[in-house]
């Protein structure tokens, strides 16, 4: 049982060593910055959705509207 023990900590350990996320924590964010072409969209964020097994965000901004894009043209930003 020990070693088990040990064995996690040091599994940990090493993970950490990597700047390695284990469990994300972050479920508020203001701000999103959503890049369609050669145009920038800045809106405050309402709600944001990750899609299970997908790269996909789906981002509603206050103003009333909702970008669905890939997660490499939408940044969260919590400020």
């Amino acid at each position: 049982m020990n070693r088990m023990f040990l064995l996690v900590v040091v599994f940990v350990f090493i993970l950490s060593g990597c700047n390695v996320q284990i469990i994300d924590t972050t479920w508020k964010y203001d701000k999103a910055y959503i890049n369609v072409g050669s145009e920038t969209i800045i809106c405050e964020v309402s709600s944001w959705k990750d899609f299970e097994n997908s790269d996909m965000l789906q981002v509603r901004c206050k103003d009333g509207r909702t970008f669905l894009g890939h997660s490499s043209v939408i940044i969260l930003v919590d400020e």
